[in-house]
Protein backbone atom coordinates (compact mmCIF):
# COMPACT_ATOMS: atom_id res chain seq x y z
CA UNK A 1 0.00 0.00 0.00
CA UNK A 2 2.36 2.44 0.80
CA UNK A 3 4.72 1.18 -1.98
CA UNK A 4 1.81 2.32 -4.31
CA UNK A 5 1.23 5.60 -2.77
CA UNK A 6 4.65 6.62 -3.29
CA UNK A 7 4.21 5.67 -6.98
CA UNK A 8 1.29 7.88 -6.92
CA UNK A 9 3.11 10.74 -5.61
CA UNK A 10 6.12 10.19 -8.21
CA UNK A 11 3.90 10.29 -10.97
CA UNK A 12 2.17 13.13 -9.93
CA UNK A 13 5.69 15.07 -9.76
CA UNK A 14 6.67 13.82 -13.26
CA UNK A 15 3.24 15.61 -14.28
CA UNK A 16 3.59 18.77 -12.07
CA UNK A 17 7.91 19.11 -12.36
CA UNK A 18 7.53 19.94 -16.09
CA UNK A 19 5.01 22.65 -15.39
CA UNK A 20 7.13 24.72 -12.64
CA UNK A 21 10.44 24.21 -14.51
CA UNK A 22 9.40 25.93 -17.89
CA UNK A 23 7.08 29.07 -16.13
CA UNK A 24 8.63 32.53 -15.02
CA UNK A 25 10.34 30.86 -11.75
CA UNK A 26 12.12 28.48 -13.66
CA UNK A 27 15.54 30.58 -13.60
CA UNK A 28 18.05 30.75 -16.58
CA UNK A 29 14.84 30.16 -18.30
CA UNK A 30 12.55 34.17 -17.46
CA UNK A 31 12.44 35.07 -20.02
CA UNK A 32 11.75 33.00 -22.40
CA UNK A 33 9.60 35.18 -24.35
CA UNK A 34 9.23 38.90 -25.34
CA UNK A 35 8.01 41.18 -22.59
CA UNK A 36 5.91 43.99 -23.16
CA UNK A 37 5.52 47.11 -21.39
CA UNK A 38 2.42 49.16 -21.68
CA UNK A 39 1.94 53.07 -21.33
CA UNK A 40 -0.63 55.06 -20.72
CA UNK A 41 0.44 58.10 -23.03
CA UNK A 42 1.31 57.78 -27.15
CA UNK A 43 4.46 57.90 -28.60
CA UNK A 44 6.72 61.08 -27.95
CA UNK A 45 6.31 62.68 -24.03
CA UNK A 46 7.89 61.93 -20.86
CA UNK A 47 6.44 58.57 -20.27
CA UNK A 48 7.05 56.89 -23.59
CA UNK A 49 10.79 57.96 -23.40
CA UNK A 50 10.96 56.46 -19.98
CA UNK A 51 9.49 52.95 -21.12
CA UNK A 52 11.59 53.34 -24.01
CA UNK A 53 14.77 53.42 -22.11
CA UNK A 54 13.75 51.45 -19.70
CA UNK A 55 13.04 48.76 -22.06
CA UNK A 56 15.80 48.74 -24.70
CA UNK A 57 17.92 48.25 -21.22
CA UNK A 58 16.29 45.13 -20.13
CA UNK A 59 16.08 43.94 -23.61
CA UNK A 60 20.24 43.78 -24.02
CA UNK A 61 20.44 43.08 -20.69
CA UNK A 62 18.14 39.74 -21.25
CA UNK A 63 18.79 39.06 -25.04
CA UNK A 64 14.79 38.91 -25.31
CA UNK A 65 12.71 41.83 -27.12
CA UNK A 66 11.06 44.19 -24.55
CA UNK A 67 8.19 45.88 -26.34
CA UNK A 68 6.76 49.58 -25.96
CA UNK A 69 2.71 49.36 -26.63
CA UNK A 70 1.20 52.93 -26.08
CA UNK A 71 -2.01 52.81 -25.30
CA UNK A 72 -3.14 56.63 -24.71
CA UNK A 73 -6.96 57.85 -23.63
CA UNK A 74 -9.21 58.37 -20.50
CA UNK A 75 -6.47 60.37 -18.93
CA UNK A 76 -4.12 56.95 -18.65
CA UNK A 77 -7.07 54.39 -17.63
CA UNK A 78 -7.30 52.11 -20.85
CA UNK A 79 -3.84 51.80 -19.86
CA UNK A 80 -3.91 50.72 -16.80
CA UNK A 81 -7.11 48.67 -16.80
CA UNK A 82 -5.26 46.87 -19.74
CA UNK A 83 -1.65 46.38 -17.15
CA UNK A 84 -4.40 45.46 -14.01
CA UNK A 85 -6.32 42.54 -16.24
CA UNK A 86 -2.63 40.99 -17.65
CA UNK A 87 -1.62 37.67 -16.77
CA UNK A 88 0.61 37.84 -13.61
CA UNK A 89 3.46 35.99 -15.29
CA UNK A 90 6.23 38.56 -15.47
CA UNK A 91 5.90 38.88 -19.44
CA UNK A 92 3.31 42.10 -19.24
CA UNK A 93 4.80 45.58 -17.28
CA UNK A 94 3.48 48.81 -16.84
CA UNK A 95 5.04 52.16 -17.17
CA UNK A 96 3.00 54.05 -14.37
CA UNK A 97 3.21 57.47 -13.60
CA UNK A 98 1.25 60.26 -11.54
CA UNK A 99 -2.02 59.69 -13.10
CA UNK A 100 -2.23 56.13 -11.79
CA UNK A 101 -2.76 57.45 -8.24
CA UNK A 102 -4.64 60.07 -9.55
CA UNK A 103 -7.49 59.21 -12.12
CA UNK A 104 -9.67 56.92 -9.66
CA UNK A 105 -10.67 60.24 -7.91
CA UNK A 106 -10.97 62.19 -11.08
CA UNK A 107 -13.08 59.74 -12.76
CA UNK A 108 -14.79 56.43 -12.79
CA UNK A 109 -12.16 53.59 -13.21
CA UNK A 110 -11.81 49.43 -13.54
CA UNK A 111 -8.86 49.13 -11.49
CA UNK A 112 -7.34 49.82 -7.97
CA UNK A 113 -3.35 51.55 -7.86
CA UNK A 114 -2.89 49.62 -4.76
CA UNK A 115 -4.27 46.48 -5.06
CA UNK A 116 -4.50 45.43 -8.94
CA UNK A 117 -0.56 45.90 -9.06
CA UNK A 118 2.65 45.54 -7.48
CA UNK A 119 5.52 47.41 -7.40
CA UNK A 120 9.28 46.86 -9.07
CA UNK A 121 10.56 50.12 -9.15
CA UNK A 122 10.91 53.81 -8.90
CA UNK A 123 12.67 55.27 -11.86
CA UNK A 124 12.76 58.97 -11.66
CA UNK A 125 10.86 61.75 -10.68
CA UNK A 126 10.66 65.28 -12.01
CA UNK A 127 9.61 68.61 -10.72
CA UNK A 128 7.88 71.83 -12.19
CA UNK A 129 8.76 75.34 -12.69
CA UNK A 130 6.65 78.08 -11.48
CA UNK A 131 6.47 80.67 -14.35
CA UNK A 132 4.84 83.76 -14.71
CA UNK A 133 4.70 86.50 -17.76
CA UNK A 134 7.33 88.65 -17.40
CA UNK A 135 4.34 91.68 -17.87
CA UNK A 136 3.44 90.23 -13.85
CA UNK A 137 4.99 92.47 -11.45
CA UNK A 138 7.02 90.06 -8.99
CA UNK A 139 11.05 88.21 -8.39
CA UNK A 140 9.91 85.68 -6.20
CA UNK A 141 7.91 83.36 -4.88
CA UNK A 142 6.32 85.76 -1.94
CA UNK A 143 6.01 88.71 -4.13
CA UNK A 144 3.71 86.84 -5.91
CA UNK A 145 1.72 85.29 -3.01
CA UNK A 146 1.44 88.91 -1.75
CA UNK A 147 0.49 90.57 -5.02
CA UNK A 148 -1.89 87.38 -5.23
CA UNK A 149 -3.82 88.20 -1.85
CA UNK A 150 -4.17 91.56 -2.47
CA UNK A 151 -6.06 91.09 -5.73
CA UNK A 152 -8.07 87.53 -5.14
CA UNK A 153 -9.09 86.76 -8.46
CA UNK A 154 -7.39 89.10 -10.75
CA UNK A 155 -4.61 86.30 -11.70
CA UNK A 156 -4.98 83.55 -13.71
CA UNK A 157 -2.61 80.21 -14.98
CA UNK A 158 -2.61 77.99 -17.60
CA UNK A 159 -2.86 74.17 -17.26
CA UNK A 160 -3.67 71.05 -18.67
CA UNK A 161 -6.59 69.40 -16.76
CA UNK A 162 -6.01 66.47 -13.72
CA UNK A 163 -2.04 66.48 -14.87
CA UNK A 164 0.69 67.15 -12.63
CA UNK A 165 0.73 70.41 -13.29
CA UNK A 166 -2.09 70.79 -12.46
CA UNK A 167 -2.24 69.23 -9.42
CA UNK A 168 0.99 71.15 -8.65
CA UNK A 169 -0.77 74.78 -9.02
CA UNK A 170 -4.18 73.71 -6.78
CA UNK A 171 -1.41 72.26 -4.02
CA UNK A 172 0.32 75.83 -4.63
CA UNK A 173 -3.40 77.68 -3.94
CA UNK A 174 -3.80 75.69 -1.09
CA UNK A 175 -0.55 76.34 0.38
CA UNK A 176 0.01 79.69 -0.10
CA UNK A 177 -4.00 80.99 0.38
CA UNK A 178 -4.66 82.44 -2.88
CA UNK A 179 -7.15 82.38 -5.23
CA UNK A 180 -6.27 82.36 -8.77
CA UNK A 181 -8.39 81.62 -11.83
CA UNK A 182 -7.52 78.18 -13.86
CA UNK A 183 -7.47 78.56 -17.36
CA UNK A 184 -8.13 75.45 -18.91
CA UNK A 185 -5.94 73.24 -21.91
CA UNK A 186 -5.64 70.04 -23.74
CA UNK A 187 -2.01 70.32 -23.12
CA UNK A 188 0.88 72.40 -22.03
CA UNK A 189 2.09 73.48 -25.57
CA UNK A 190 -1.00 75.93 -26.05
CA UNK A 191 -0.90 76.88 -22.63
CA UNK A 192 2.90 77.75 -22.39
CA UNK A 193 2.50 79.62 -25.89
CA UNK A 194 -0.50 81.50 -24.40
CA UNK A 195 1.80 82.33 -21.13
CA UNK A 196 4.54 83.96 -23.56
CA UNK A 197 1.66 85.85 -25.06
CA UNK A 198 0.71 87.16 -21.75
CA UNK A 199 -2.76 85.67 -22.15
CA UNK A 200 -2.27 83.73 -18.98
CA UNK A 201 0.07 84.73 -16.24
CA UNK A 202 0.96 81.75 -14.42
CA UNK A 203 1.57 78.11 -15.20
CA UNK A 204 3.31 75.69 -14.21
CA UNK A 205 5.42 73.33 -16.63
CA UNK A 206 8.29 70.77 -16.57
CA UNK A 207 11.67 72.58 -16.89
CA UNK A 208 13.02 70.36 -19.86
CA UNK A 209 9.75 72.45 -21.83
CA UNK A 210 10.52 75.88 -20.08
CA UNK A 211 13.94 76.63 -20.00
CA UNK A 212 14.44 77.83 -23.37
CA UNK A 213 11.86 80.74 -22.61
CA UNK A 214 13.15 81.21 -18.92
CA UNK A 215 16.66 81.83 -20.43
CA UNK A 216 15.46 84.13 -23.47
CA UNK A 217 13.14 86.06 -21.09
CA UNK A 218 10.02 85.16 -22.51
CA UNK A 219 8.91 83.85 -19.16
CA UNK A 220 10.31 84.05 -15.52
CA UNK A 221 11.02 81.50 -13.41
CA UNK A 222 10.16 82.08 -9.58
CA UNK A 223 10.62 78.92 -7.91
CA UNK A 224 10.48 74.90 -8.53
CA UNK A 225 9.00 72.40 -7.15
CA UNK A 226 10.90 69.47 -6.12
CA UNK A 227 12.27 68.58 -2.94
CA UNK A 228 16.01 70.25 -4.64
CA UNK A 229 16.74 72.70 -7.30
CA UNK A 230 16.98 71.70 -10.86
CA UNK A 231 20.48 70.81 -12.23
CA UNK A 232 18.83 72.81 -15.22
CA UNK A 233 18.11 76.23 -13.41
CA UNK A 234 20.37 75.76 -10.32
CA UNK A 235 20.05 79.18 -9.80
CA UNK A 236 16.22 79.31 -9.13
CA UNK A 237 15.13 78.51 -5.27
CA UNK A 238 12.65 75.83 -4.92
CA UNK A 239 9.07 76.44 -3.23
CA UNK A 240 10.36 75.52 -0.16
CA UNK A 241 12.87 77.60 0.02
CA UNK A 242 11.23 80.64 -1.58
CA UNK A 243 8.10 80.59 0.59
CA UNK A 244 6.86 77.28 1.72
CA UNK A 245 8.25 75.37 3.67
CA UNK A 246 7.30 71.68 3.17
CA UNK A 247 6.00 72.02 -0.41
CA UNK A 248 6.74 69.06 -3.23
CA UNK A 249 4.95 68.92 -6.30
CA UNK A 250 6.43 66.27 -8.56
CA UNK A 251 5.64 63.93 -11.73
CA UNK A 252 6.85 60.29 -10.78
CA UNK A 253 8.05 57.51 -13.18
CA UNK A 254 7.72 54.16 -12.13
CA UNK A 255 7.57 50.29 -13.61
CA UNK A 256 5.01 48.11 -12.43
CA UNK A 257 3.23 44.76 -12.83
CA UNK A 258 0.14 42.86 -12.72
CA UNK A 259 -0.76 41.85 -8.72
CA UNK A 260 0.37 37.99 -7.98
CA UNK A 261 3.36 38.71 -9.81
CA UNK A 262 5.90 36.01 -8.58
CA UNK A 263 8.28 38.11 -6.06
CA UNK A 264 11.57 35.96 -7.68
CA UNK A 265 10.21 37.88 -11.42
CA UNK A 266 9.96 41.21 -9.49
CA UNK A 267 13.30 40.81 -8.37
CA UNK A 268 14.98 39.92 -11.19
CA UNK A 269 13.43 43.01 -13.33
CA UNK A 270 14.38 45.41 -10.25
CA UNK A 271 18.03 44.56 -10.60
CA UNK A 272 17.87 44.84 -14.05
CA UNK A 273 16.22 47.70 -14.43
CA UNK A 274 18.88 49.16 -11.69
CA UNK A 275 21.69 48.60 -13.71
CA UNK A 276 19.98 50.33 -16.69
CA UNK A 277 19.48 53.04 -14.68
CA UNK A 278 23.66 53.68 -13.76
CA UNK A 279 24.02 53.49 -17.70
CA UNK A 280 25.64 56.87 -18.48
CA UNK A 281 23.40 57.12 -21.49
CA UNK A 282 20.22 56.36 -19.79
CA UNK A 283 21.49 59.00 -16.43
CA UNK A 284 22.01 61.73 -18.98
CA UNK A 285 18.45 61.48 -21.08
CA UNK A 286 16.89 61.59 -18.11
CA UNK A 287 18.84 64.57 -16.66
CA UNK A 288 18.21 65.84 -20.12
CA UNK A 289 14.59 65.78 -19.20
CA UNK A 290 15.04 67.65 -15.96
CA UNK A 291 14.25 64.75 -14.06
CA UNK A 292 16.45 62.96 -10.64
CA UNK A 293 17.02 59.42 -10.64
CA UNK A 294 15.58 57.55 -7.97
CA UNK A 295 15.97 53.73 -8.37
CA UNK A 296 15.81 51.22 -5.16
CA UNK A 297 13.96 48.60 -4.34
CA UNK A 298 10.04 47.76 -4.73
CA UNK A 299 9.46 48.91 -1.29
CA UNK A 300 10.54 52.20 -2.38
CA UNK A 301 7.76 52.83 -5.07
CA UNK A 302 5.43 51.01 -2.49
CA UNK A 303 5.80 53.68 0.34
CA UNK A 304 5.78 56.43 -2.54
CA UNK A 305 2.47 54.76 -4.06
CA UNK A 306 1.00 55.03 -0.50
CA UNK A 307 2.05 58.58 0.26
CA UNK A 308 1.23 59.94 -3.33
CA UNK A 309 -2.70 58.83 -2.92
CA UNK A 310 -3.97 61.15 0.36
CA UNK A 311 -1.42 63.56 -0.34
CA UNK A 312 -3.56 64.07 -4.08
CA UNK A 313 -6.78 63.03 -3.14
CA UNK A 314 -7.07 65.89 -0.92
CA UNK A 315 -6.06 68.42 -3.26
CA UNK A 316 -8.46 67.05 -5.79
CA UNK A 317 -11.26 67.04 -4.18
CA UNK A 318 -10.63 70.37 -2.39
CA UNK A 319 -10.39 71.63 -6.20
CA UNK A 320 -13.29 69.73 -7.24
CA UNK A 321 -11.18 68.24 -10.00
CA UNK A 322 -13.40 66.07 -12.55
CA UNK A 323 -12.27 64.78 -16.27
Amino acid sequence: MIELRALRVAAGLVCVLPALLSGPLAWGAYPEKSIRVIVPSPPGGGNDIMARLASQKLAEAWGRQVLVDNRPGAGGAIAFEMAARAESNGYTLLLGSTNLTVLPDVQKVNYHPIKDFVPVSLMAKSMNILLVHPSVPVKSTKDLIALAKASPGKFNYGTAIATSVHLAAELFKAKAGVNIVMVPYKGMGPALVDLIAGHVDIAFANPAASQDYVRSGRMRALAVTGEKRSSLLPEVPTVAEAAIPGFEASTWWGILAPAGTPAAVVSEVNGKLAAALAHRDVTDRIAALGADLVGGPPERLAEHLNAEIPKWREVVRAANIKL
